[in-house]
């Protein structure tokens, strides 16, 4: 128990850049829309953005917790998909509507509202899941998938956010905003890729 644990933190440590990264990705694009003074106009079409982001964050999420519950079991069929969907479909929801939401309320920003996928967009959300974890049989690729599941959960969770925005937005605001990126993308992600999938697996533990 004391490797897992161990093997966690320093999963969870190295990916500390990469969502630094992210988060930064999402401020600039935040930035730019400010500076561009079209925060209103993105504004009307931003749920339509999430819930293009927020599919394929599912998508990628159950394609890498797939592949790396495979990588390291006997490779149980049904117990993979069980572990694929509820991964990406609970710990993508997490990441993209609950962390953000929550971030909305403590920012007091006007318009906060959570926006769950597999309740607002059932369809979409749950055919971008097991699309996700078919492609993991067939691909079993883990690395490429997981950089681009970091990127997308930062502009999903941006996006929740942005739909919440109200005319302007603060110096606070904005450095309030890159926390709460950093938070709903780097345990959730890793949780999801890596800590979730290996809590099935005897292989790993060893």
């Amino acid at each position: 128990m004391h490797g897992i644990i161990k093997r966690i933190l320093t999963e969870l440590e190295h990916h500390i850049p990469f969502t630094i990264f992210g988060a930064s990705t999402g401020i600039l694009l935040m930035s730019i829309i400010l500076f561009s003074d079209s925060l209103q106009q993105v504004g009307l079409v931003s749920e339509n953005i999430f819930f293009i982001l927020h599919p394929t964050h599912v998508f990628l999420s159950a394609l890498v917790t797939t592949a790396i519950y495979l990588k390291y079991s006997k490779k149980n069929r049904w117990l993979a998909i069980i572990i694929g969907y509820t991964g990406a479909i609970g710990i993508a929801t997490v990441s993209d509507s609950i962390i953000p939401y929550f971030g909305e309320l403590f920012l007091d920003l006007p318009y906060a509202e959570p926006h769950i996928g597999f309740i607002e967009e059932p369809i979409i959300t749950n055919i971008s899941a097991f699309i996700g974890i078919f492609l993991a049989y067939w691909k079993g690729s883990t690395k490429f998938p997981h950089f681009g599941h970091v990127l997308i959960s930062t502009w999903a969770s941006l996006f929740h956010i942005i739909m919440a925005l109200g005319a302007t937005v603060s110096g606070i605001q904005i450095l309030g905003i890159f926390i709460f990126l950093f938070l709903a993308v780097w345990l959730p992600c890793c949780t999801s890729d890596i800590i979730y999938p290996l809590l099935f697996t005897e292989r790993a533990k060893k």
